[in-house]
C-alpha cells in the first residue's frame, strides 16, 4: 500500500507552452541521505531509486511511463513517423562475412526482423544456410547473439548469447553441418571472445565466479579469470590458465595466433588505452605464462605472428600509434623494432591478412585505409567513393581475400569482397532502402572552440538548406574514451533528414578522431573541455543560421548522456531540448556499480580528494538547481542497463522535475527486458525512436514535410 501511495500522481507542472496540457508527474519520495567527501557535505535524497530490483522503484518506473507515454501518444504525428521508421528499417542488411575452412559465415536481417540471423554458406555465390537464429529464443526478441567464433576448419561454431541487452552472456557450442547444440554450456561470462585452439578441441574464455543468488544487477563484478573449456567437459572442469587475485579488478582477453602456437593474453584493467600481454607456448605442454608486457603504461593491440616475431600496434611514443614488431626471444625494449611509423592519421585498428598489413586510419573523423608490407613498405590505399566509415578488413596470413563494409550517413552499408592481391572491391551485398539519398548532402564544417581548440563537425541535410536560422537540428556527439565517431548510416536519421531537419555530429575532444593527445584533452580534470566543444558547436550552428535555439536539440547515449547532461545544466538557455541516454548523469558514485570502476581512468574518482572537486563541478546530476528553466527533456534508459545502471537516469530525472520552473516538460522514458543499447529489438527500436522523433515535433516545433 505504501508504495501504492507513494505513486500517486501529484507535483502538478503547467506545460502549456509545449504540450498544451497540465502534466502531472509521480511524486518521488525523499530520503535523508547525506553523504561526506572529503569534509564536503552531499546530499543524495534519492537514493533509494539506485535499487532498480525494487518493488517501489519499479513502481515508480511504471508510473514515471505512465506519464511519459501518455505525453507522446497524444502528438498525431507520432504515428506517421513510425509508419515512416517501418518503412526504411523493411531493408536487408548484412554483416561483414567471416571465412573459416572455406565456409563463409554472416548475419543477415531481412529487414524487420528483431534479430539478425547468422548463416553460412560453402562458397560465396551457394545459397546460405540458417545456422542459428536469435528471433527462436525468445518471443519478444529480448535474446540477442552477442559474439561467436568459428574453428579453423569451420566445422564448429562458439556463440554466446545474452537476454534484454545485459552484458552477462552465456556461451553454448554448435555443430555446423547439423545446425546442434553439443552438450557444453558456459555461464558468467562477460566481455570475453572464445579463441579456439588450432585442433578445434576447445576454446580460452573470461568469467568470473558464480554470482551469489541475491546479487542485484548493479553490484560491481570483480576477480575475472582466463579458462580453457575442453568440449564434452562440464564448465566445473575448465582450466584455470591465468588470475590475478592481488588486483581484482584486472580482466583477460584471449587470442590464439593463426599457427595456433601462441596463446595471447590481454590484460586491462579500465577502458583506457593502455594494457598489459602475456603470452603462453601451447606447444609447451609445460608452458608457462609470459609476461612479454607487464606495465600499463601504454597500448599494444596483437596484430599477429611470424613464429616468435610479434607484430603490435601501439601508443608506445605515438599518440597517433604505429605499428612495431617484439621479436620474443629477444624481448628487451632496446631490441623492438619500428615497423610503420605514426602517420599524420590516427591509427585506429590493423590486421595481418594475406602477409600484408591492412591499416585502417581515421582523417578528419572518416576512414582511410592502406596496405603495407609486413617490412613496412606502403602498397596502395583502399579507395572509397565518399566520406564514410569502413569496418572489417579481417582474415587469416595466408588469406587472399577480406570483406568490409562501407557506409556514410546517407547510404547504407555495402559489403564489399576486397582481393588482396589485384587490390580490387567487388560487392558482395548491396541494400536497398526507401530513400532518394541525392535530396541530401553531407559537408564537414570547422569550429573554434572556447579554448581556440579547432574542431570538426559533420552537417547532413536537405540539398538547398536556407540559413534563416528556422531549422530543426539534431546535434549529437560523444567525446571520451577514445572513441571516434565516423559517418555511419542509420535510417531512423533518415527520417529525421526527411522531415526537414538537420543532422550535426560534433568530433568534440575527448574522441579518437586525432589519436590519444585528442583522448586525453577531455580526459579527468580536463573534461569539461569536451563540453565547452560540444557548446560551440550549438554556438556555431545559431551564429551561421543553420538553426536557433528553440530549434536546437543535443542528443547523446551513455558517455554521451553524461555530455548533454552537463551542457543543459551549463547552459540550459541555449538548447530547445534535450535527450540524454542512458548517461553517466552521477559522477560521484559511478564507479560503485557493475563495471563503472574501470572508468576511473577516464573521469576520476570521488575518492580522491582532488578528483572529486573536479567532478562536482561537472556532474550534471549535482548541477541542476532549483528555479532554473530547463529545456524540454527525455531522459531515456532501460530496466536492464547494466553498464550504465539505470539509477544514473532515475535520479537525474526525479532531480529535474523538482528543480524545473519552466513550463517544459521532463520526462522520463524507460525501456522495459532491454539494456545499454546492445542487443535492443527491432521492434523496440522503432518504438523508441518514433517517441524521440515525436518529443521533438512537438517541443520543436517542427513541421514535417
Amino acid at each position: 500500500m505504501k508504495v501504492v501511495l507513494a505513486m500517486t500522481l501529484v507535483c502538478a507542472l503547467h506545460c502549456a507552452a509545449h504540450s498544451g496540457e497540465q502534466l502531472m508527474y509521480p511524486q518521488t519520495r525523499t530520503v535523508d541521505q547525506v553523504d561526506d567527501y572529503h569534509g564536503t557535505k552531499i546530499s543524495d535524497p534519492y537514493r533509494w531509486l539506485e535499487d532498480c530490483d525494487s518493488d517501489e522503484t519499479k513502481a515508480w518506473v511504471a508510473a514515471q511511463n505512465k506519464v511519459t507515454f501518455g505525453f507522446l501518444q497524444t502528438i498525431p504525428q507520432r504515428e506517421q513517423i513510425k509508419s515512416r521508421l517501418l518503412k526504411m528499417w523493411n531493408y536487408e542488411r548484412y554483416a561483414v562475412p567471416v571465412k573459416e575452412g572455406g565456409r563463409y559465415f554472416f548475419q543477415k536481417n531481412n529487414g524487420l526482423q528483431n534479430q539478425s540471423v547468422l548463416y553460412w554458406s560453402p562458397a560465396l555465390d551457394a545459397e546460405p544456410r540458417v545456422l542459428l537464429d536469435p528471433n527462436t529464443l525468445s518471443a519478444d526478441g529480448s535474446v540477442s547473439l552477442n559474439t561467436y567464433s568459428v574453428t579453423e576448419d569451420g566445422k564448429l561454431l562458439a556463440y554466446a548469447v545474452s537476454q534484454s541487452g545485459s552484458d552477462w552472456k552465456e556461451f553454448r557450442v554448435r555443430d555446423v553441418e547439423s545446425g546442434k547444440d553439443l552438450s557444453d554450456h558456459l555461464k558468467w561470462v562477460k566481455f570475453s571472445s572464445a579463441a579456439w585452439t588450432k585442433d578445434g578441441k576447445g576454446f580460452f574464455y573470461s568469467r568470473y565466479d558464480e554470482q551469489p543468488a541475491n546479487a542485484k544487477m548493479s553490484d560491481a563484478v570483480w576477480n575475472n579469470k582466463l579458462f580453457y573449456h575442453r568440449l564434452g567437459t562440464p564448465q566445473s572442469d575448465d582450466t584455470l590458465i591465468y588470475k590475478s587475485d592481488e588486483h581484482k579488478e584486472r580482466k583477460f582477453f584471449a587470442n590464439v595466433t593463426d599457427d595456433g602456437r601462441y596463446l595471447i593474453i590481454v590484460v586491462w584493467r579500465s577502458t583506457d588505452p593502455v594494457n598489459a600481454l602475456y603470452y603462453r607456448d601451447l606447444q609447451d605442454p609445460n608452458g608457462k605464462v609470459v609476461e612479454l608486457i607487464s606495465t600499463f603504461e601504454n597500448g599494444f593491440n596483437f596484430i599477429g605472428n611470424d613464429g616468435p616475431l610479434f607484430w603490435f600496434s601501439t601508443n608506445l611514443n605515438a599518440p597517433r600509434e604505429r605499428v612495431i614488431a617484439i621479436d620474443t626471444r629477444k624481448p628487451d625494449r632496446a631490441n623492438w623494432r619500428e615497423v610503420i611509423p605514426q602517420s599524420t592519421e590516427a591509427l585506429q585498428h590493423a590486421n595481418l591478412v594475406g602477409d600484408a598489413f591492412i591499416v585502417s586510419y581515421v582523417r578528419d573523423a572518416h576512414a582511410q585505409v592502406k596496405i603495407f608490407g609486413l617490412d613496412g613498405t606502403f602498397r596502395r590505399e583502399v579507395k572509397f567513393p565518399v566520406i564514410g566509415s569502413a569496418f572489417g578488413f579481417g582474415g587469416r596470413a595466408s588469406d587472399t581475400e577480406t570483406f568490409y563494409s562501407f557506409s556514410s550517413f546517407t547510404s547504407p552499408s555495402v559489403i564489399y569482397r576486397y582481393d588482396m592481391k589485384s587490390g580490387e572491391s567487388t560487392v558482395f551485398r548491396r541494400p536497398n532502402v526507401d530513400m532518394d539519398a541525392a535530396a541530401f548532402e553531407t559537408k564537414q564544417v570547422f569550429f573554434t572552440s572556447k579554448d581556440g581548440t579547432r574542431v570538426p563537425m559533420f552537417l547532413t541535410h536537405r540539398k538547398g538548406l536556407q540559413l534563416d536560422g528556422s531549422n530543426p537540428v539534431y546535434l549529437t556527439g560523444y567525446g571520451g574514451f577514445n572513441i571516434s565517431l565516423t559517418p555511419g548510416f542509420d535510417p531512423s536519421n533518415v527520417v529525421w533528414l526527411e522531415m526537414g531537419g538537420v543532422l550535426a555530429v560534433a568530433n568534440i575532444r575527448g574522441g579518437g578522431e586525432y589519436g590519444e593527445d585528442w583522448h586525453k584533452a577531455a580526459k579527468k580534470e580536463k573534461r569539461q573541455n569536451a563540453f565547452d566543444d560540444f557548446i560551440g558547436a550549438a554556438e556555431w550552428l545559431i551564429a551561421n543560421k543553420y538553426t536557433s535555439t528553440p530549434k536546437l536539440a543535443i542528443a547523446g547515449g551513455s558517455n554521451g548522456g553524461l555530455l548533454v547532461g552537463a551542457c543543459m545544466t551549463q547552459r540550459p538557455e541555449l538548447f530547445g531540448a534535450a535527450l540524454p541516454s542512458v548517461g553517466v548523469l552521477d559522477l560521484l558514485r559511478y564507479h560503485k556499480f557493475t563495471v563503472g570502476y574501470a572508468w576511473v581512468d577516464e573521469y576520476g574518482s570521488s575518492d580522491i580528494a582532488e578528483e572529486f572537486k573536479a567532478l562536482l563541478r561537472i556532474s550534471p546530476l549535482h548541477n541542476l538547481r532549483k528555479g532554473t528553466r530547463y529545456p524540454p527533456t527525455m531522459v531515456m534508459t532501460a530496466d536492464h542497463d547494466d553498464r550504465v545502471v539505470p539509477g544514473h537516469s532515475f535520479k537525474y530525472a526525479a532531480t529535474l522535475q523538482a528543480a524545473q520552473s519552466g513550463d517544459a516538460p521532463v520526462l522520463i522514458r524507460v525501456d522495459v527486458k532491454a539494456g545499454h543499447g546492445m542487443g535492443k529489438p527491432i521492434s523496440q527500436i522503432i518504438e523508441s525512436v518514433a517517441d524521440r522523433w515525436a518529443f521533438l515535433v512537438k517541443t520543436l516545433n517542427v513541421q514535417p514535410r
